[in-house]
């Protein structure tokens, strides 16, 4: 078990720092190309579940995220399971992890949107004024309508409708998972392959009265927009990876069967003691990142109240700590005997605050070894250099990964 001087000791004399895995986008397999805020690369599971597992072995990742701890862990043949208490988490994960074929999901958006009188009275209501419409009337349309055409609402809102419909219905299929995961990626970014007009990246929606005023000051308005093109083009570039993959037949025969929950990081309810080989996950830091704010859109899409997620966000050290205590003491009930868990944290506030230390403290007495501290020099892609942050200026510079073994 760990106490403070003996694990700060072996920290420092254990810190590895250089690149262990690239910095490079797109270098992974194609599912992983999906946008989340704060989200690591996969070649950051991938370092460790290859050399800390074995096919069949259960990875873990109690804040989901994206996903790319449970995608990368199933294309490595190994049993995956995950959590978030964002239930955002799991419609992004799971239809990556069984993939409907291409032919399949444009025979579906055929069917969805080709019921040209619905979309029409969706469009004429637009028109008209309404103040909502659709399943979700939380938002108003007037505060859509700063992101998208009415021609590319009418048939969002058709779509929509089709997935409550299905859902009410028990009729939601592998089908719809996918085209929902997609729809959610593409509802606002910076480039034509999304819903909206040009906005931020993809990984945050700013307010209506934010994209307002981006819009007065590119002198721009939303131009219509073909959701069922977006959302193929958009699938196509997913799935470019997985015609030469055997991997989702494992699936399908039931050999792999992923477990993904929403549920929070100090309850996995879904797993025995002792059944986990390896746990590879970073949490939120601190309150970094506002991840109802964030995702307000995406959960206008799925029909979410954002105020009744359960995120948590934690303005000092000391809450942090003990946030991350109760996660720690869960995943020490799951872990196996000398099974790993790599633990990816950053430097926040301008490098003021490693987190890695507040870690070690936080899981002082538990029956963990520290092995390691892994930090992976990298250089900042061209998604951050569109946030105006620089290398070694703003923004988390490092992956910082607390390396622990689960002791007897």
């Amino acid at each position: 078990m760990l106490n403070s001087q003996d694990s700060f000791h072996a920290a420092f004399e254990n810190t590895k720092i250089r690149e262990f895995w690239t910095a490079r986008q797109r270098q992974g397999h194609s599912l992983h190309e999906i946008s989340y805020r704060a989200c690591f690369k996969p070649q950051l599971p991938e370092y460790f579940i290859e050399r800390y597992t074995q096919p069949g072995d259960l990875v873990v990742d109690p804040f989901l995220g994206r996903g790319t701890t449970s995608i990368q862990a199933h294309l490595m043949s190994r049993r995956a399971a995950g959590s978030d208490v964002n239930p955002l988490s799991v419609m992004l994960t799971s239809p990556r992890l069984s993939p409907p074929l291409l032919t399949e999901i444009e025979s579906r958006l055929d069917l969805i949107l080709d019921q040209s009188e619905t979309v029409g009275v969706v469009l004429d209501a637009i028109r008209s004024g309404a103040q909502r419409v659709g399943t979700n009337g939380n938002i108003l349309l007037d505060d859509l309508l700063a992101f998208y055409h009415p021609v590319t609402l009418a048939q969002l809102i058709v779509v929509q409708s089709w997935f409550a419909d299905r859902s009410s219905e028990g009729t939601f299929d592998n089908t719809d998972n996918w085209i929902r995961m997609v729809c959610i990626n593409r509802l606002s970014g910076h480039s034509s392959g999304f819903f909206s007009v040009r906005t931020m990246p993809p990984n945050q929606a700013v307010s209506a009265k934010s994209q307002r005023q981006i819009n007065n000051r590119n002198c721009q308005q939303p131009e219509p927009k073909e959701v069922s093109k977006i959302v193929t083009k958009k699938s196509r570039s997913l799935l470019r990876s997985v015609q030469s993959n055997t991997l989702f037949g494992q699936l399908e025969a039931g050999l792999l069967n992923p477990i993904l929950e929403t549920t929070s990081a100090d309850n996995l309810f879904y797993l025995e003691d002792s059944s986990t080989d390896l746990i590879v996950t970073s949490p939120p830091f601190l309150n970094i990142v506002d991840y109802k704010k964030d995702n307000w859109l995406r959960c206008w899409f799925v029909d979410i109240d954002p105020g009744d997620l359960k995120i948590s966000t934690y303005s000092s050290v000391e809450e942090w700590k003990a946030f991350i205590r109760g996660a720690f003491e869960e995943m020490c009930r799951v872990v196996r005997e000398g099974g790993r868990i790599a633990f990816e944290v950053g430097e926040v506030r301008n490098g003021k605050v490693q987190l890695e230390e507040i870690v070690l403290q936080a899981v002082e007495g538990l029956p963990l070894v520290l092995d390691k501290v892994l930090i992976n020099q990298q250089n900042f892609t061209k998604t951050s250099n569109l946030w105006g942050i620089t290398n070694n200026q703003a923004g988390t510079n490092t992956n910082r990964i607390v390396l622990f073994k689960r002791s007897p």
